[in-house]
């Protein structure tokens, strides 16, 4: 077997400017490996039933929660369970990581011009 491919994330980053548009550079079992650019405010949502990985790669990144909010930066992730109503909002562009399973509509059960139901692979 040839030795798998190694993944240049700032390469995949850098060639597409679209936001809210996340991207499969990988797949792990039966889950996807995205990478997005972010910029303003996404809009409320949830995902009954999978867990949501964001890891920031550049900038600054907070998510809103009904009670609450979180912010975080390079090289720091946020798991947000399975039913809990999120917005992420980013001030400025960031740069992030997505990891989840193969499947999940990055708006949840909400259908909005931003809405990507088969993200592209590059």
């Amino acid at each position: 077997m040839p030795a798998p491919p190694v993944v240049d994330l700032g390469a995949r980053l850098a060639s597409f400017a679209q936001t809210w548009t996340p991207k499969v550079v990988a797949s792990v079992d039966d889950h996807e490996v995205k990478v997005a650019k972010l910029h303003g405010e996404f809009v409320w949502h949830r995902h009954e039933h999978e867990d949501e990985l964001f890891l920031v790669l550049a900038g600054r990144l907070r998510i809103e929660f009904r009670d609450g909010a979180v912010e975080f930066g390079p090289g720091q992730l946020v798991v947000v369970p399975r039913g809990v109503e999120h917005k992420p909002v980013a001030d400025e562009e960031v740069h992030v990581l997505l990891f989840e399973r193969r499947g999940v509509v990055n708006t949840g059960e909400v259908v909005e011009p931003r809405t990507v139901t088969e993200p592209e692979r590059i």
